[in-house]
């Protein structure tokens, strides 16, 4: 039997995908390093060295979810959180304006809201991008010689370089999607949470044989870590089956017979979406009161207060989790469009009266979807949980669970599928030698 991934390489479409995913990659790790002008990277690095034993939660949580850039200050240092942030945001905005819902249903509609979008998204980076100068300010007032250029340039110069950037990272994303192997966003998220893994192996090392890490309390965790991501896997693909049996029909000349199908209704229908969108949406003001808390007292409260190792930070992480799990759902998966495909076809779904298919899915999908987004926010705060147990450092609690550990494993189940559709399409075995991968995508 062949080995798949030489199966990979031997389809000349397959192959070309790949490696311009790969390129696209090492691109984007490139520019994680690629400072600012501006910016004196040796004091750079010299300050968050001496900041390494602080535990400034903040700083470490936007640092690791950027890939590095964030400490790095680089071109890409806000990553492609603008772009999801906007992308909720006119999410919401279909729902509350219908004069926009019914643009986006017009010929040509997507493109307009796509072009909004990203006028959005633009707005969004020049908001971020200004707080983080004035917290690279604030870090001047301490590390002398740190601003090669005066403010009010650095500034002007800063926010048109990372807001290029992050529409760089959002063309980048958009190519792997089109041209790479999908998912191309999420994919970007992969690589920068992937780039921290040696890091942090290596900090976790470092603890152990210092003693300030227990060997035995880290084989306990790992242990927990390999039970979670089999548990997100098998959670990842659950289904219900929802059957539907369609009726005896003419069509031309011809008679199809009847035919029994179903609807395969995920046990997590909106995936890591979710967990991206709670953590987009929680990212933004607590990058904002992070930045700017140096120089107004009440963003430095709200810096403390939304600390992600705070109380109510995990609160409102839980709850957005939850909301978006079942508003996400609506969009993707709306019962009523569903339960109109199936009497159009002429189908129905055995015991369910036909005028009743639109409740009967509803139900269906808020049982299913209420543990799901409760397993997500589970799996979510079990980095906080983590840290506070076992004194575990930040690098490494995140990948223990949250948002990490769910984006790597969604994000490489669908890469997997996707790959494995492409595959079979040219009449190569798939990458698993028995069954199949139940990936969203096929």
């Amino acid at each position: 039997m062949a080995n798949p991934l030489v199966g990979i390489f031997r389809v000349k479409e397959l192959r070309e995908r790949i490696l311009f995913t790969l390129g696209i990659l090492v691109v984007f790790r490139l520019g994680a390093v690629l400072p600012i002008p501006g910016i004196n990277v040796r004091e750079l690095n010299a300050y968050f060295l001496s900041q390494q034993n602080s535990g400034n939660a903040i700083i470490d949580y936007l640092d690791f979810f950027a890939g590095g850039a964030f400490s790095n200050f680089s071109v890409f240092m806000l990553g492609i959180m603008p772009y999801i942030s906007m992308s909720i945001i006119m999410q919401l905005l279909l729902i509350v304006f219908p004069r926009l819902k019914k643009i986006s249903q017009e010929e040509g509609g997507k493109k307009k809201i796509q072009a909004y979008q990203r006028l959005g998204t633009v707005v969004v980076c020049l908001i971020q991008s200004f707080a983080v100068t004035q917290y690279a300010q604030s870090i001047s007032r301490t590390v002398e010689n740190l601003l090669s250029l005066r403010m009010l340039p650095f500034t002007l110069l800063a926010m048109l370089t990372v807001t290029t950037g992050t529409m760089f990272l959002m063309w980048m994303g958009e190519q792997i999607t089109k041209r790479g192997i999908g998912n191309g966003i999420s994919l970007l998220i992969f690589a920068g949470i992937v780039a921290r893994l040696p890091n942090a192996l290596w900090e976790l090392v470092g603890r152990v044989r210092n003693g300030d890490l227990n060997l035995v309390f880290v084989i306990v965790v790992f242990v927990m870590f390999v039970a979670v991501v089999a548990l997100v896997i098998f959670e990842q693909q659950g289904q219900r089956k929802i059957p539907v049996h369609y009726a005896k029909r003419v069509v031309g000349r011809r008679m199809y017979g009847a035919q029994n199908t179903y609807i395969p209704f995920k046990i997590n229908p909106s995936g890591v979406i979710p967990v991206i969108f709670a953590s987009s949406i929680l990212t933004f003001p607590l990058q904002i009161a992070s930045t700017i808390g140096g120089n107004v007292a009440w963003l430095a409260a709200v810096s403390r207060v939304l600390s992600p190792r705070g109380t109510l930070y995990n609160i409102l992480y839980v709850l957005l989790i939850i909301f978006f799990a079942y508003f996400y759902t609506q969009v993707s998966l709306n019962p009523i469009e569903i339960a109109k495909n199936i009497r159009e076809n002429g189908g129905s779904i055995p015991g369910i009266r036909t005028d009743k298919i639109e409740e009967y899915l509803t139900k269906i999908l808020n049982r299913i979807v209420l543990p799901g987004s409760l397993y997500l926010a589970i799996i979510a705060v079990l980095p906080t949980i983590i840290q506070h147990l076992f004194n575990f450092p930040s690098s490494i609690s995140y990948l223990m669970g949250g948002t990490s550990l769910l984006i790597l494993v969604g994000v490489d189940l669908d890469t997997m599928s996707q790959v494995e559709a492409l595959l079979k399409m040219h009449h190569h075995e798939g990458l698993t030698k028995r069954g199949r991968l139940r990936g969203r995508n096929l």
